[in-house]
């Protein structure tokens, strides 16, 4: 009796703890400050990309002392500091830097110069600072103040009456992994499609509710290969939706269907990851800086991003919910392979998968094949049934 009640009680912290990071994440989208704790320190985050002058001067006069600005050391490389760790803190004690538009330079400007002190090492708040930004699909960039001893009691004030919201440094932490194995199933209904008649989509939710995904169910289970057909296709709403030339996405999403459908049927997996998991505010401002010249790997870089910020424990999940363990996997990614290995499902085959080569979408999926190891020899060098007549 008394270990179940101590299960049950851990579960409740743990549940109670996740509402508590899930708000977090809610209130830094709305550009409000939050509390991290951590030990004895408490730290103000703001997310950069909300911060006005007010709310500047706000997040000083409440801690008590000058803030940081937290970056990851992907754009820090780009302001010419290498860092082993992945994140780093920027001192701002000099008025001169406290200025928003400065800041947003430092920040994710394509031009941020080199004017500022040198940074220091993150601490774990300055690290959960970070992953809340990610989490928020904002840019992974906050300001960070330490609470002076002088302004705590203001501060436990303003928690108390509901106006702050603190929540444990660790638990910000580890936002992403807290999910894990919690994914509910909403809802199911069946729709034709053009290219696999027989289909059904399957709505997943994940505990905080900022993501769904859905599990496109094609063809009749029980005739299924022993290896099931699986696409794990990430969302992107220019490519799918908009037929965006910059990408292969939409044709790759159609393709799949039709692919899985001649296969006897199967699963295609549409995660809400948009932009290799950046969020689509921040797809469109790596666009921008695509159109600078930078190609799409650096571009990300340049906001903060590492080169795939994409996770699949919610696909191994949602397989698991399907009761899929053994797949042939459509797909020119080796990440996507390993990722499933790793969450314990058995690739048994792998097939490759194009969309057409354009002049639009070359310097892009030449990036993809260079630099982050895709597997799109065939299609750009002609040898594929996506590559374009006279391209």
């Amino acid at each position: 009796m008394r270990s179940a009640q101590r299960e049950n009680n851990l579960s409740h912290a743990k549940e109670t703890s996740m509402h508590q990071v899930e708000r977090a994440i809610f209130d830094i989208r709305r550009g409000l400050p939050v509390l991290l704790r951590d030990g004895d320190q408490d730290v103000l985050v703001h997310p950069i990309e909300n911060v006005d002058d007010g709310a500047l001067d706000r997040l000083i006069a409440t801690a008590g002392d000058a803030p940081g600005l937290v970056l990851s050391r992907h754009r820090l490389a780009l302001l010419g500091k290498t860092l082993d760790t992945s994140a780093a803190r920027l001192p701002l004690s000099s008025l001169a830097i406290l200025d928003v538009r400065r800041l947003n330079e430092l920040a994710f400007g394509a031009d941020a110069g080199e004017h500022f002190q040198p940074p220091v090492a993150a601490s774990r708040a300055d690290h959960a600072a970070l992953t809340l930004m990610r989490r928020a699909l904002l840019i992974p960039a906050a300001l960070t103040a330490r609470v002076a001893r002088k302004s705590r009691d203001r501060v436990e004030s303003l928690i108390e009456s509901g106006a702050l919201l603190a929540v444990e440094a660790s638990d910000a932490e580890h936002c992403f992994e807290a999910a894990s194995g919690l994914l509910k199933k909403v809802s199911e209904a069946r729709i034709p499609l053009a290219d696999a008649v027989d289909s059904r989509f399957m709505l997943f939710r994940e505990p905080d509710g900022l993501r769904e995904h859905i599990a496109v169910v094609i063809g009749d289970p029980e005739a299924w290969l022993d290896a099931v057909p699986l696409r794990l296709h990430s969302a992107c709403l220019t490519g799918d939706l908009f037929g965006s030339l910059r990408c292969d996405c939409g044709e790759q999403l159609r393709n799949a269907v039709a692919d899985i459908d001649a296969m006897g049927g199967g699963v295609l997996l549409y995660l809400a990851q948009e932009g290799r998991g950046i969020g689509l505010a921040n797809k469109l401002r790596a666009y921008a800086l695509q159109d600078e010249g930078l190609d799409t790997l650096d571009a990300d870089q340049v906001l903060g991003f590492g080169e795939d910020e994409r996770r699949y424990g919610v696909a191994v999940d949602m397989l698991a919910a399907l009761d899929i363990r053994r797949v042939q996997l459509l797909t020119n990614n080796p990440v996507k392979i390993a990722a499933l290995i790793e969450g314990g499902i058995d690739v048994a085959d792998r097939q490759a998968l194009y969309g057409r080569l354009t002049e639009q979408n070359y310097r892009y999926l030449t990036a993809k094949s260079k630099r982050a190891g895709h597997m799109l020899d065939a299609v750009l060098n002609g040898h594929s049934k996506g590559s374009p007549d006279g391209f």
